[in-house]
């Protein structure tokens, strides 16, 4: 199971990297191999502000659907194209830490990041 060292993570299975002003917000590669093959990914809160564990999109995987929640607040700034309605969802699946991110979010707390898991305490979350 892939877990990068410079990701924080929620026990939600959402991965945050930081660059800046603002955050890049996936799903794990654990996530993305439970859920299996990815076949949409169907985010509508661009320009939103939410709250941390709040809903700001879904993956539709073959035999299931799951909502993707934010591990720190914030407001959407821009939904991965490569990803979205005309895009590959399978980008998700094959490559869910680089170009298959989902959002990108300008943080409204960043001391929220410290309430997030690194990756030993995330690696044994999931047992890996």
């Amino acid at each position: 199971m892939n877990i990068p060292e410079n990701l924080k993570y929620s026990s939600d299975h959402e991965w945050i990297r930081v660059e800046g002003e603002v955050a890049y917000v996936g799903i794990t590669d654990f996530a993305q191999h439970e859920l299996g093959d990815i076949v949409f990914v169907d985010i509508t809160t661009e320009g939103e502000t939410l709250e941390k564990g709040e809903v700001f999109g879904s993956i539709e995987a073959v035999k299931t659907v799951s909502d993707v929640l934010l591990p720190v607040g914030g407001e959407i700034l821009e939904v991965n194209a490569a990803v979205g309605d005309n895009g590959e969802a399978s980008l998700v699946n094959n490559d869910p830490y680089g170009e298959g991110w989902l959002v990108k979010i300008k943080m409204t707390d960043p001391a929220e990041l410290d309430e997030l898991l690194d990756a030993a305490a995330y690696h044994n979350l999931i047992g890996a």
